[in-house]
């Protein structure tokens, strides 16, 4: 079984990419009809991150979105922290 780390929690993905890439796919294309009722535009987020298992390019997007994000908490963690 293929998994994705994000902030540091495990997502168990599909172990087959003859599985993944169809349900990535879906879910980006089907996020793209959002405004429509029951599909959403979180689909899209969701099916990129799938499809970053397979393919680097996005990969390496979500490895810079994730480093990005990780940071900005960082500084407002610090931040929130009381003056000693």
């Amino acid at each position: 079984m293929a998994h994705v780390t994000i902030n540091g929690q495990r997502y168990p993905l599909p172990g087959s990419p003859f599985i993944r890439l169809p349900l990535g796919l879906a879910l980006v294309v089907g996020g793209i009809f959002g405004f429509l009722p029951v599909l959403g535009f979180w689909m899209v987020p969701l099916g990129l991150v799938i499809l970053s298992v397979d393919f680097a390019p996005i990969r390496r997007q979500r490895r810079k979105l994730e480093v990005w994000w990780g940071r900005r908490r960082q500084r407002k963690k610090r931040a929130a922290r009381p003056a000693e």
